[in-house]
């Protein structure tokens, strides 16, 4: 297990000295006025649906304070309201992302709901025991150190209090495999870096996937830092996985 950790280490910019928290904020930043666009865009609009069923599947706990861990510019904290908590805060490691998440949600007039604020999952800067439920929505596989963000999370997050976890996986099943690895590894890559102009950004998001432990085996890393009644479900053929878990 240490070593499957070890790999996920893998950096956006391998040849730099930065630490991957460093360099993930900053590949962030320099994607972020293009990100909603290419995330609606290269999943084809799939994502919407991905991120309402994880919301779906915290309604039983009707969460009153929701805590959105890397929530980059907002959608999956905005999606959130369907929940109708009464406070629901948004960190990120990135100024980039949280400016335009700001701005999105000024303009929907979400202020009084919705707060984001810069923070690290792996030291998050609230008390023990405060959160209903936590969402992260493709952020725990860019955590430098994955065990200690998810523990983190674990500490904030109140007992009986539950976690939905969206992370990209990998197809099993033919022709969807063959397919969504050709995808994935050459045109996702090359369509990201003419829109954002980053070239390590979308090269970086299929080396990540590869590498994450998925399915039974992050429910094997959640148990391990402290979460009960681990489930997932793997969305669309297992391009992504929703999981669950609670406190």
């Amino acid at each position: 297990m240490s070593e499957k950790l070890n790999k996920i280490s893998i950096l956006p910019v391998p040849e730099s000295e930065l630490s991957k928290k460093v360099q993930v904020a900053e590949m962030f930043d320099s994607i972020s006025g293009k990100y909603d666009f290419l995330n609606h865009f290269l999943s084809l609009g799939i994502d919407i649906q991905w991120r309402k069923k994880a919301i779906k599947s915290l309604k039983n706990k009707n969460p009153k304070t929701i805590l959105d861990v890397a929530t980059g510019t907002g959608d999956f904290a905005i999606s959130a309201l369907k929940l109708n908590p009464n406070e629901i805060i948004g960190v990120d490691i990135s100024k980039g992302m949280l400016k335009i998440g700001k701005k999105k949600i000024k303009e929907k007039q979400l202020e009084d709901k919705i707060r984001l604020t810069l923070g690290d999952s792996e030291n998050l800067p609230f008390e023990d025991n405060q959160f209903d439920a936590i969402t992260c929505a493709y952020g725990v596989r860019n955590f430098e150190n994955l065990k200690k963000g998810l523990t983190d999370m674990h500490r904030v997050m109140k007992t009986n209090g539950k976690l939905a976890i969206l992370e990209f996986s990998k197809p099993k099943y033919f022709p969807v495999k063959q397919i969504y690895s050709t995808y994935f590894k050459y045109i996702l890559p090359w369509i990201g870096k003419t829109f954002s102009k980053n070239k390590d950004a979308y090269t970086y998001l299929p080396k990540s996937v590869s590498v994450f432990p998925e399915r039974e085996e992050f429910c094997k890393i959640l148990e391990e830092c402290g979460y009960k009644n681990v489930t997932f479900k793997p969305l669309t053929f297992g391009i992504t996985t929703l999981y669950n878990a609670e406190k």
